[in-house]
């Protein structure tokens, strides 16, 4: 598949790992994905390592400040999406409810950043690429494949989003539940469901990131050698795929998922 270039308004273009263990963390993902590293220095023995699949950007890490990590902040992933215009993007964003966490700022000279709390509490970031548009490698095995929303109020979800980024959305009745899917252009971009009951009372909204891969018990069974903890097993969704969430050695979550719709 060729290399993306650019990433549309609206799409997920970027994912970047804040863990408290910059060493432990890259050795897990590179060994678990089988990704190439370029660590970029950013200060005195602190970097900005870009995670890579044929030499080519896919997600980025780094290590949490000392302070962050005092404070009680747990390692996390974070998704970015593509805006055509970041400024605009912050007032629309504060006046539909969210709070601006960071930004809106340059990042020297790849691009101008955003990051916010949406109205439900599910922190996201927004990016303006310059020079660093994103993601080079998209519907490929080991990139990241899906996004979803797990949210406490749906309805705030859904016009939240749909309002600042000019999505649409249409639900999918899924094993009992209404999943909603956001869309670009008619075409599904990203997922969104309600959480039950079920799911703890202090599980925040959030937004999960998946990755595509070939077998999914086989990289359970390597996340769990490497140290990660097994969150949800190896589940089959029909006509979707099998998919397991994962939290790594550091306490960051992630999913991976073996599709069987012939889009990897």
């Amino acid at each position: 598949m060729s290399k993306v270039e650019n990433h549309p308004h609206g799409i997920f273009c970027w994912s970047e790992l804040c863990t408290h263990n910059w060493k432990d963390g890259k050795a897990f993902y590179t060994s678990l994905f089988d990704w190439g590293h370029d660590d970029q220095p950013i200060g005195e023995n602190i970097y900005y390592t870009m995670l890579q699949k044929q030499g080519d950007d896919i997600a980025a890490m780094y290590e949490m400040p000392k302070e962050q990590i005092s404070a009680g902040i747990p390692s996390h992933w974070l998704a970015y999406i593509a805006v055509d215009n970041i400024d605009d993007c912050a007032l629309k964003a504060k006046e539909l409810g969210a709070e601006v966490i960071a930004g809106p700022h340059d990042v020297m000279n790849a691009g101008r950043m955003l990051m916010l709390k949406d109205p439900v509490g599910a922190t996201v970031a927004l990016w303006q690429g310059n020079e660093h548009k994103g993601c080079k490698h998209l519907g490929e095995l080991n990139t990241p494949y899906w996004h979803e929303l797990a949210t406490r109020d749906s309805k705030v979800s859904r016009d939240f989003y749909c309002a600042l980024l000019g999505w649409e959305s249409k639900i999918k009745p899924m094993e009992g539940i209404d999943y909603i899917l956001f869309l670009v252009d008619g075409q599904p971009i990203a997922g969104m469901l309600e959480m039950t009951s079920e799911w703890p009372d202090d599980t925040p909204a959030h937004w999960m990131i998946y990755f595509a891969v070939e077998s999914c018990d086989v990289i359970v069974s390597k996340a769990a050698s490497l140290g990660g903890q097994v969150c949800v097993p190896a589940t089959d969704i029909p006509d979707v795929g099998r998919f397991s969430v994962i939290c790594d050695p550091q306490g960051a979550v992630f999913s991976v998922i073996e599709s069987v719709m012939d889009d990897v």
